[in-house]
């Protein structure tokens, strides 16, 4: 088999001879190329750190352990798969690695929605990430959604610290809500159903812009780095902090043939830097939270503070998605219960309070 030399697998087979030599080892032979697939573009955050820190980081632990690295074949933007067809295009195989945004796949992955069905708990992106992994090691129902999948769940990714409610007009309180059309995906939009005829509208990240432009709906809710990203500001100028709190939207998975190829040195490499790139992800969305708010309001943004009050009325107003959620994976034999109670107990273990404990609240 030939594999077509070009410049970025070029520059990986350098960047591989030049670690080897810092390491004072012999250069190695090159691996496999291994491609990498997101739908999403190579600015968002999460595939700045997949090409800056894992890839790299992956390829030095292989020339450290003398094992031979990999030729990195990164395909983001919609170049071989849409935002939502990750998880299909690495079930088929269009890519070896890939970031899956699980929040719409509620079918496929129903327990990668925990997080998203425990709202109004937990801003803190790494507890949020680690509980979640956790979980996925204790139930092995987590995992086993991925392996029908034909894939293989490698780490969990929270890239927000909170979501928040972005809007064309100015929203006080929960009455400025009242009849409002709010954009969201996956569970986010039943956050909405407690209030007073307000509407939520199914849709990506990358449409948020384009919806609120066009009056297809008159908010969305995202987090202030990816509003910074996408540049929420000049069709959103309002932000409410109601700190809705942090959702694991991302795994970092593999396709299942491809895995089994690889030696167990090569397998356990990959775990352990995704690992690493989990807690990563964490810390630089949290770290960039405050920043990305300030560059909100230098955008032109304003934001606005739900009072404590308010918050906790929205939480308590909220039907119980959390209890539904996890009778659902009940009757499927995965345990929601379990998990749901499990999860909501680390995050309480982490110095957590809930303004609503779903697992025991009716």
């Amino acid at each position: 088999m030939t594999t077509k030399l070009n410049r970025r697998t070029f520059l990986a087979g350098t960047a591989a001879a030049t670690w080897a030599a810092a390491l004072g080892m012999p250069a190695l032979a090159q691996g496999r190329t291994v491609t990498v697939i997101d739908g999403y573009p190579a600015r968002s955050m999460w595939l700045q750190e997949l090409s800056n820190f894992f890839l790299p980081e992956v390829n030095r632990r292989l020339a450290a352990a003398g094992l031979a690295t990999m030729n990195f074949q990164e395909s983001y933007g919609s170049s071989i798969v849409q935002p939502r067809g990750v998880l299909e295009g690495l079930r088929l195989g269009l890519g070896d690695i890939g970031v899956v945004t699980t929040i719409f796949h509620a079918s496929e992955l129903p327990s990668q929605a925990l997080a998203a069905v425990t709202p109004f708990i937990s801003a803190n992106a790494a507890l949020v990430a680690r509980s979640i992994d956790e979980i996925a090691n204790e139930f092995p129902a987590m995992r086993a959604e991925f392996d029908a999948e034909n894939q293989v769940y490698l780490a969990t990714g929270v890239v927000l610290d909170s979501y928040q409610v972005f809007s064309r007009a100015p929203i006080n309180g929960l009455s400025d809500m009242a009849g409002l059309k709010v954009a969201g995906a996956g569970y986010n939009l039943r956050y909405l159903e407690g209030l007073d005829g307000a509407v939520g509208v199914r849709g990506g990240l990358t449409d948020f812009y384009n919806m609120i432009q066009t009056g297809v709906t008159d908010a969305a809710m995202l987090w202030p780095e990816a509003a910074n990203t996408f540049a929420i500001a000049e069709v959103a100028p309002y932000m409410l902090r109601a700190n809705l709190g942090a959702v694991n939207t991302k795994t970092l998975t593999a396709n299942k043939d491809f895995w089994n190829t690889l030696d167990a040195p090569v397998q356990a490499i990959l775990q352990d830097v995704a690992i690493a790139y989990r807690d990563r992800l964490a810390e630089v969305a949290m770290s960039i939270a405050a920043e990305s708010e300030a560059a909100y309001v230098a955008a032109g943004g304003t934001i606005i503070d739900l009072s404590a009050d308010e918050r906790a009325t929205w939480a308590a107003t909220m039907p119980n998605i959390a209890r539904e959620w996890a009778a659902g994976l009940d009757a499927a034999g995965k345990d929601g219960s379990g998990i749901l109670a499990a999860y909501i107990d680390k995050l309480i273990a982490g110095g957590e309070v809930p303004a609503r404990n779903w697992a025991t609240e009716g």
